[in-house]
């Protein structure tokens, strides 16, 4: 079944529910009200799975894991491996990124939209905005439902920089799919998105120059952790800068010219063919017309109660919509209780939930609770363990063992933090994220039998320190 055309649908069409966005919090929420057996409208402008899918998280990370392939490829002498030639088929990259896509999708965008309608769910493509508090008019066809769902997501915030528009610039949305790699590119942002990029294009051949405007990149990391992973992005020959200010763009005839400001207010240019803007993400609301329903919002976005609900009694809000922490894993929980609550006598309240991250370089940074310098800055009494992957048997086996574990407990022993970076360092943070949604104690940790040889011993060692750590650590 082909998506509806709002053009071709009729008027006036009523459903149990419509939920505004198809990306990881507007599809879970649809997919959940489908399964209690309502009928749903799913508004989509743009592609099905949103931004994660189709411009962000997966093809930049089917784009990670190449490069990381082609760099294994290119340092394989020590391991007594020889590979005189190893070249890159662009065309064939983007070819595998795109079957990557469709595989999580499901199908084709056709086989997918077929997928939905069989779970009782019509897909509307188009532009949505609100009419009143219980319609939404895409196109020329107005949409009713006693219940909404605002799940738009985010987009790129654009800085105001003189010259930058004219020039042109690139998104991560043409960033993951650009019909030739440029020889020279300027990240604009030190962030997680930036420092991706950055590692993946670079293991492409491409010379790249990070400029971040803060003190420090990755800044909500720790900081030894950061500094360490920034050390080897150096290594590898990519530019990275902090404390500098883009004061001017211009085009040149081979490329485009940046003016840049440093810290001790010398000036410099810097010459490339590309700009990539990875400066954060801001809630995508400005098309909703949210005060034709009465919905409160704000430009850092829509503020709910604990349980997902507007000002609006019958519209929640879900995913990156909210503002505050925008991550895939997260939108899909709440996606999925906004949609839950919708329809409950009694909504549930999110609750406290422990929210990891990773920065997804080659090794991973990752990334749960506080760290030490938030820690310090509270004064907090704390213990800390750490142990780095050169004493982890199986890293050692690997000829992988860049990186270290830290750990941080209170007095009693409970997990306050803890940061990995190393290589499956994404998928050790695991036991941590458990360990403190359950509060289980570093002695509970330390006392797991782990299989040897394995990388997870790391996790039991490092509680193993912290627990057996005498002296605690302050700020004050």
């Amino acid at each position: 079944m082909p998506t509806i055309n709002a053009n071709q649908a009729r008027p006036n069409v009523q459903y149990d529910l419509i939920v505004l966005g198809a990306g990881a919090a507007g599809s879970t929420a649809a997919a959940t009200a489908a399964a209690q057996g309502a009928h749903v409208a799913l508004v989509e402008r743009d592609q099905l799975g949103g931004t994660c899918l189709n411009y962000g998280c997966d093809p930049t990370k089917t784009l990670l894991a190449i490069a990381h392939r082609l760099y294994q490829a290119r340092h394989s002498a020590p391991y007594g491996l020889f590979i005189p030639t190893v070249t890159v088929d662009w065309q064939q990259v983007q070819s595998y990124v795109r079957q990557v896509i469709q595989r999580i999708r499901g199908g084709t965008p056709e086989e997918a939209v077929q997928g939905l309608h069989e779970q009782g769910i019509d897909v509307i493509s188009g532009t949505a905005h609100f009419i009143s508090p219980y319609e939404v008019q895409v196109q020329e066809t107005t949409y009713s439902a006693p219940r909404v769902i605002l799940a738009t997501g985010n987009q790129t915030v654009i800085p105001a920089i003189e010259g930058l528009s004219e020039a042109g610039f690139l998104t991560n949305r043409e960033a993951v799919s650009l019909p030739s790699l440029p020889r020279r590119l300027a990240i604009l942002g030190g962030g997680a998105i930036g420092i991706e990029f950055a590692q993946l294009f670079q293991r492409f051949g491409v010379q790249v120059s990070v400029l971040e405007q803060s003190a420090h990149l990755l800044e909500k990391e720790d900081r030894e952790l950061a500094n360490e992973l920034c050390r080897l992005l150096r290594q590898e020959g990519i530019s990275l800068q902090s404390e500098v200010q883009l004061l001017r763009v211009s085009s040149t005839p081979s490329g485009k010219k940046l003016l840049l400001q440093h810290k001790d207010g010398q000036q410099s240019e810097l010459e490339v063919d590309e700009i990539l803007l990875a400066l954060g993400r801001r809630p995508a609301l400005t098309e909703l017309a949210l005060e034709k329903a009465g919905v409160v919002s704000m430009a850092s976005g829509v503020p709910v109660d604990q349980t997902l609900r507007t000002n609006v009694p019958h519209i929640w809000a879900a995913g990156d919509v909210l503002g505050g922490l925008q991550f895939t894993h997260l939108a899909y929980e709440q996606g999925r209780l906004a949609a839950q609550n919708a329809f409950a006598n009694q909504p549930q309240p999110f609750g406290e939930r422990i929210i990891p991250w990773v920065t997804y370089t080659d090794p991973p940074l990752a990334h749960v609770g506080k760290t030490e310098e938030e820690l310090r800055e509270k004064q907090a009494i704390y213990r800390v363990g750490h142990i780095s992957f050169n004493e982890i048997e199986r890293a050692i086996t690997s000829g992988e063992t860049m990186g270290q574990v830290k750990l941080f407990v209170d007095e009693a022993g409970l997990i306050l933090g803890g940061q990995i970076l190393g290589q499956r360092a994404d998928d050790l943070l695991a036991p941590l994220v458990l360990a403190m949604q359950l509060k289980l104690s570093a002695e509970q940790l330390a006392a797991t039998i782990l299989p040897y040889p394995t990388r997870s011993q790391a996790i039991r060692w490092v509680s193993d320190h912290v627990k057996g750590s005498l002296d605690f650590e302050s700020s004050i």
